[in-house]
């Protein structure tokens, strides 16, 4: 068969995979691979080429120093400190949002959507405000950040590692904020003023889905409870967590009203899910004695366990059943589904309990068959400690690659190799912390991207495509690139729809006499704008906390959509003349 006719056809039958997802889209992208290598379209050099290629290794890079800055707590607190600092439940929420674009613009859109989701729906809680008027407008604040640099989304890092291979040059690493900058700014004014008036009153599952633990923490010498009341401390308001009961001495009061004022010392019982407790202990200076008291040296590991019938714990208080040195760890918190007002050193343990354990890796691997471990939860764990580190590694990479002093490449694998060396992870967490599908995803449609180009198939296609488009001059040959690439990122990954409309485009305008580069920005952009349906990762997220149906995000995202349609076609043309 010929060549072009072969590539055309699996071209076709990517795209239908891609758009259905019968299959995984990394499963495709890998079986388009073997079919290329298969039928001798590629030789085995170039189909791995990808594999090693500087793009592949700046977004393994990146996700890496996402998650270090996730670990160090840096964006939890920045969410909790404009919480803390906002006075009207309204100007929270801006406040909130524009904050999410901005990080966005740097770190995983969907990161950034899950770390600041317990914080957007907290803070509607108490507001009073319907979770679903506020959830659907971060997911896509954060997918408005993504379009402003570089790195803000791997879809932009993908379109600039194609394009060498095509003869232009990669985008810079500011390039995009030229229009990513406004059609955020335009975005977050619809998302502040029109999209309230759209969606729907609905209270959040994001409870439901988050286990209640009950802790009992110490006020430690200089935390910042010390001297405060119980309103003053914002524990309510800013951490998410409910006091239920305060022990000072010999006494408890039990349901302390928001007057009381706390002293060091005070032991609070605290309720809230897992990472709001984490939180406040590593932000507040409120400490667990019995994790004080435990001596665990090397890898500490944080676990939920549940207790299972036949346990010697049962029917006990976990100081009776001496807990710490039975199993060498300690409780930080206990959840039961029947919600008990108790202090947690009195809780009798029941069938069915779950633990928040931690301690030394060894001792958690032997806690026994009578307690099952449901799920390591070490990497939710924060080290505001090391925050400032991490904050100069990622900024110093982002500076670095930014003004070009070193590629950005050199610039992010540095900084992950300092992260390591310096413990701010572990190698484990490093390489869990890869999205191993677009690392995948990518490499495998770089290398359909060099046969689609050596076969001629982009040359017979882009010419048919410009005796069809010729007529609607530059302006509607935009507008119409745009349109195809935002229907196409609608049921397929971002990435892929860029990398199969990118030679489209770049062949299209070299056709026609035009410059590619506003063709392939204007790509770039169309591909993150994924706000009519539900499908994007960072969407995903809030869909079933937010209560949304699929008609909710057609009805708010097609006006979003819309207006980057109208800014991109007004601002591209202007800085990237045809």
């Amino acid at each position: 068969m010929d060549p072009v006719t072969l590539i055309l056809i699996l071209f076709v039958a990517a795209l239908v995979l891609f758009a259905t997802e019968w299959l995984p889209v990394d499963v495709t992208a890998l079986g388009l691979l073997s079919a290329l290598l298969l039928f001798g379209l590629l030789t085995p050099k170039e189909a791995f080429a990808g594999f090693g290629s500087d793009t592949v290794l700046t977004l393994a890079s990146l996700f890496i120093l996402t998650r270090v800055l996730l670990r160090a707590g840096v964006i939890e607190w920045i969410g909790a400190a404009l919480a803390r600092r906002s006075r009207s439940a309204t100007g929270t929420l801006r406040a909130l949002l524009g904050t999410v674009a901005g990080v966005s613009a740097f770190t995983s859109n969907t990161a950034t959507t899950a770390v600041f989701l317990p914080v957007v729906a907290g803070m509607a809680r108490r507001a009073g405000i319907p979770a679903s008027r506020a959830l659907m407008p971060l997911a896509f604040a954060s997918i408005l950040g993504g379009t402003i640099t570089l790195i803000g989304t791997s879809t932009n890092l993908v379109v600039s590692g194609a394009l060498p291979a095509t003869g232009q040059k990669p985008l810079g690493f500011f390039e995009l904020a030229w229009v990513g900058v406004p059609v955020a700014i335009v975005g977050l004014a619809y998302l502040f003023f029109v999209a309230p008036r759209l969606l729907p009153a609905r209270d959040a599952q994001l409870e439901d889905s988050l286990r209640a633990y009950l802790a009992d923490l110490t006020v430690a010498p200089g935390s910042a409870l010390e001297g405060v009341t119980l309103r003053e401390s914002g524990l309510g308001r800013d951490h998410g967590l409910t006091v239920v009961a305060v022990r000072r001495g010999e006494d408890t009061v039990y349901a302390p009203p928001a007057s009381f004022r706390l002293l060091e010392g005070d032991t609070l019982t605290v309720e809230g899910p897992t990472e709001r407790i984490l939180a406040g202990k590593n932000t507040l200076g409120i400490v667990s004695k019995s994790e004080q008291k435990l001596q665990t040296g090397g890898d500490v590991r944080l676990v939920e366990v549940v207790v299972m019938p036949g346990s010697p714990l049962l029917g006990r208080t976990l100081r009776e059943a001496r807990f710490r040195e039975r199993y060498g760890a300690s409780v930080l918190a206990l959840h039961r589904r029947a919600r008990q007002v108790e202090r947690l050193g009195r809780l009798r343990v029941q069938v069915g309990d779950v633990l928040l354990v931690q301690g030394g890796a060894e001792r958690i691997d032997a806690l026994g068959d009578h307690l099952v471990v449901l799920g390591d939860l070490t990497e939710r764990q924060s080290d505001l400690k090391r925050a400032p580190l991490a904050v100069l590694l990622f900024a110093g990479a982002v500076l670095l690659g930014g003004l070009g002093v070193v590629p950005l490449g050199v610039a992010v694998v540095v900084a992950v190799a300092l992260s390591l060396a310096l413990r701010l992870i572990t190698p484990e967490e490093a390489y869990g912390a890869v999205e191993w599908p677009v690392i995948v995803l990518v490499a495998c449609m770089l290398a359909f991207g060099t046969a689609f180009e050596a076969t001629g198939a982009a040359k017979v296609l882009t010419g048919a495509l410009s005796g069809v488009l010729e007529p609607l001059g530059p302006y509607g040959l935009l507008a119409a690139l745009f349109v195809v690439t935002v229907s196409l990122t609608q049921p397929m990954s971002n990435q892929a729809a860029a990398l199969v409309m990118l030679p489209l485009a770049i062949g299209t305008a070299k056709a026609l006499g035009y410059d590619p580069r506003p063709f392939i920005i204007g790509i770039t952009v169309a591909a993150s704008n994924s706000f009519i349906t539900p499908l994007e990762p960072s969407c995903m997220l809030v869909y079933g906390p937010g209560r949304y149906t699929f008609l909710d995000f057609v009805r708010v995202g097609a006006g979003l959509t819309l207006l980057t349609f109208v800014v991109s076609l007004l601002i591209i043309p202007r800085i990237w003349p045809f």
